[in-house]
C-alpha cells in the first residue's frame, strides 16, 4: 500500500495525465516491476517504450468495401495477423458496419477498391456517403488507408482517396499515410499492415502520422500476355437482333481460375486517328510524355489515349484550354476539334496531355483450365447504340468480334477471389442471363471434369429460344450426363408478357429455398441494373415467403448469405 503522501501524488499524476499518457505510464511501471523481479536481474534493463506497448494494446477495427473480394482477402489476413501480435481487431465488411460508431471508434482501419468511374463498391456506398456528411466529426479517431485499384484506369484508387481525405476532414488523424496498390497488390499491402501493425505496437500509435495523405504509386507492370485468336463464332442464329461472339484463345503458360476475367485495352480506330491528325496538321511522329514516358503522337492517340466518348471533366479541361464555353456533356475527341477548333499546335498537345487513358474492358472467362488447358475463353456481345439517330458500336467488342483466327491482342487476368467456386459437394445456384452465362460455363465444365459432387442449377435468360440460346447444345449436354440438375430457361419475347430470370425462380420458389437451406451458393452474373436488383428482390421475396419470415427477418438470411460467401455477384 502507498503511504498518504504518495498517494495523494499518484492520484494528481492521474489526475493530470491523458489517456495515451497513462498508457506509457503503465507500461513503464510493469518494466520497473519486471526488472526487479528475481527472474529479470540477469536481464538486460527493458526500455519503457517497447514495455508500454507490450503492456497495453489498442483495440482496433478493420472495415473492407470490396467488389471482387480482394479487400475482403487483405483485410481478413490484416486482423488475423494483429490478433497474432495481441491486438484485439474487429472485422468487418464496410456494408455491414453500423455507422454511429465510426465517431466512438478511436483505431479505424479501411481496405478498399474503386469501382467504374472512380466510385466505392456498391457494400461502401452508405459508408462513403455518410462520412461526407458536413456535420459528422470524428475528432477522436485515428485510421489509416489501405486502397486497392488498377492502374489502367484514370481514377486510379479515387474511392480510397476520397475516404483517406474525408476522415481527416472531419477530425480524423492519420497514424499512417494512404497507400495505393495496382491489381498485384500483395507486396504492397503486407508492407502497409506490418508498417501499420509496427505502429500499434509501439507508444507513438498514440500520435498521428506526420506523412501525407497520399502516395505515389510504384510503377508494378501488371503481367499482360498476347493472344492469338483460334476460333471467333456468332453464337446468335439468323433473325437475332444480337451478336455474340464465342471467342478461344491459345493462352500456353496463362494462370486463372473460374470465376476470373481478362481485362482488354483497345485500341482507337486507325481512321479516327488519321482524321484527328490531318485536321490539326500535328507531326504524327512527335514523341510526347504520358505518364512519365515519350511515346509517338500517334502511337498515344491510337493505342494510348481515350479519344472516342470524354467524360465530362476532360471537356471541361479542354474549354480551359481553347478558352471557350463548351457545355457538360460527352463528345469525341473529333467533334470537339471541329466544333471548338485549337488555335494553334501548342493547343492541341495540351489536349493531348489533359487526356485520359483507355480504359480497359474486363470479359468474364467462360473457359475452364481443367476442360480447356492451354486456352482461354470468351463471350462477347458486340455492343451498339444510336448517337443522334446513328448507329455505333462498342470500340472493344466490335473490335473483338471482327477478329479472324490468328490474329493477336494484348490482355491481363483480372483476379476475383470472390466470385469462386464452393467445395466439390456444394449445391450450386447460378443466375446468368445474356451473357452472364459466361463464367457459368466456366463453372460447370471446371466441375464436369473434376467429377465434383454438388448439384448445379442453371437460370438462363435472353431474348427468344431459337435464335438467342447461347451455348444450347452444351447445356443440354451436361443435363443428360447429369452435371446439370436442373436448368430453367427464361426467353422474354417470345410470348407477349415478358418473361425474365427472376420470374422463374419465383415459379421454383419452395425448391430454390430448400436448396439455400441445404447449404447452396447463389450466384448472379449480367447487367447490374435492373436484373440483380430485380433478381435479389425476388429471392428476398422467396425467402420471407417460404421461409415464413419477416422482411427484416428475410433481409438478415440473405445478409448472412453474402458474410459467409453464399451470395455473390459480379455484374457490369
Amino acid at each position: 500500500m502507498l503511504t498518504t503522501p504518495k498517494m495523494t501524488l499518484m492520484q494528481e499524476l492521474i489526475a493530470g495525465s491523458s489517456r495515451e499518457e497513462l498508457i506509457w505510464l503503465s507500461g513503464y511501471l510493469a518494466g520497473v516491476v519486471a526488472q526487479a523481479s528475481p527472474a529479470a536481474a540477469t536481464q538486460p534493463a527493458p526500455s519503457a517504450q517497447p514495455v508500454a506497448a507490450a503492456a497495453v494494446l489498442p483495440k482496433i477495427t478493420i472495415a473492407y468495401g470490396t467488389e471482387t473480394g480482394n479487400a475482403k482477402k487483405l483485410a481478413t489476413d490484416f486482423a488475423a495477423r494483429a490478433k497474432k501480435k495481441g491486438i484485439q481487431a474487429k472485422l468487418v465488411g464496410l456494408e455491414q458496419y453500423r455507422l454511429g460508431d465510426l465517431a466512438k471508434e478511436e483505431y479505424f482501419f479501411t481496405v478498399i477498391s474503386t469501382q467504374g468511374d472512380g466510385e466505392p463498391p456498391a457494400a461502401a456506398k452508405k459508408f462513403y456517403d455518410h462520412i461526407h456528411q458536413n456535420e459528422l466529426k470524428v475528432e477522436r479517431l485515428k485510421f489509416g488507408v489501405l486502397a486497392l485499384g488498377d492502374t489502367s484506369y484514370p481514377l486510379f484508387c479515387k474511392a480510397g482517396e476520397d475516404v483517406d481525405q474525408q476522415l481527416h476532414k472531419i477530425g480524423g488523424q492519420r497514424i499512417l499515410s494512404l497507400r495505393k496498390c495496382d491489381t498485384d497488390y500483395e507486396v504492397e499491402a503486407d508492407a502497409w499492415i506490418d508498417s501499420v501493425l509496427q505502429q500499434l505496437n509501439s507508444p507513438a500509435a498514440a500520435g498521428p502520422a506526420p506523412a501525407p495523405a497520399t502516395v505515389t504509386p510504384r510503377s508494378t507492370g501488371k503481367k499482360t500476355w498476347v493472344a492469338t485468336v483460334l476460333t471467333n463464332v456468332n453464337l446468335n442464329d439468323r433473325g437475332s437482333a444480337k451478336q455474340t461472339h464465342h471467342l478461344e484463345i491459345a493462352a500456353e503458360g496463362v494462370e486463372y481460375l473460374p470465376g476470373d476475367s481478362i481485362g482488354i485495352v483497345p485500341a482507337n480506330p486507325a481512321v479516327l486517328v488519321e482524321s484527328i491528325i490531318t485536321l490539326t496538321g500535328a507531326d504524327a511522329t512527335r514523341a510526347l510524355l504520358h505518364r512519365s514516358e515519350e511515346h509517338p503522337l500517334h502511337t498515344l492517340l491510337h493505342r494510348k489515349l481515350n479519344i472516342v466518348y470524354l467524360p465530362e471533366r476532360v471537356v471541361s479541361k479542354y474549354a480551359g484550354i481553347v478558352k471557350q464555353d463548351i457545355p457538360e456533356t460527352k463528345i469525341g475527341l473529333l467533334d470537339l476539334l471541329k466544333i471548338y477548333p485549337v488555335k494553334d499546335i501548342d493547343q492541341f498537345h495540351a489536349v493531348v496531355g489533359i487526356l485520359e487513358p483507355i480504359v480497359p474492358r474486363l470479359y468474364s472467362i467462360s473457359s475452364s483450365p481443367e476442360a480447356h488447358p492451354g486456352e482461354i475463353h470468351l463471350t462477347v456481345a458486340r455492343d451498339n447504340f444510336a448517337v443522334n439517330g446513328e448507329l455505333k458500336f462498342g470500340l472493344c467488342s466490335d473490335g473483338l468480334s471482327q477478329l479472324n483466327p490468328g490474329d493477336q491482342f494484348e490482355f491481363y487476368v483480372h483476379h476475383n477471389s470472390q466470385f469462386r467456386l464452393p467445395a466439390d459437394d456444394s449445391p450450386l445456384i447460378m443466375i446468368g442471363p445474356g451473357t452472364g452465362i459466361a463464367p457459368f460455363r466456366s463453372f460447370l465444365a471446371e466441375r464436369d471434369s473434376k467429377g465434383a459432387s454438388g448439384k448445379n442449377w442453371l437460370f438462363f435468360g435472353d431474348q427468344h429460344f431459337v435464335s438467342d440460346f447461347l451455348y444450347q447444345t452444351e447445356l443440354q449436354d451436361w443435363v443428360q450426363t447429369g452435371v446439370l440438375t436442373h436448368i430453367h430457361t427464361a426467353f422474354s419475347r417470345d410470348q407477349q408478357e415478358k418473361v425474365y430470370v427472376q420470374h422463374k425462380m419465383q415459379k421454383h420458389a419452395q425448391e430454390l429455398y430448400n436448396w439455400l437451406e441445404s447449404g447452396a451458393h447463389v450466384y448472379i452474373c449480367g447487367a447490374k441494373e435492373p436484373m440483380s436488383v430485380d433478381v435479389e428482390n425476388t429471392l428476398l421475396t422467396i425467402i420471407r415467403q417460404e421461409g415464413g419470415k419477416s422482411a427484416a427477418q428475410a433481409e438478415t438470411y440473405l445478409d448472412e448469405l453474402k458474410e459467409s460467401g453464399r451470395f455473390v455477384k459480379d455484374v457490369y
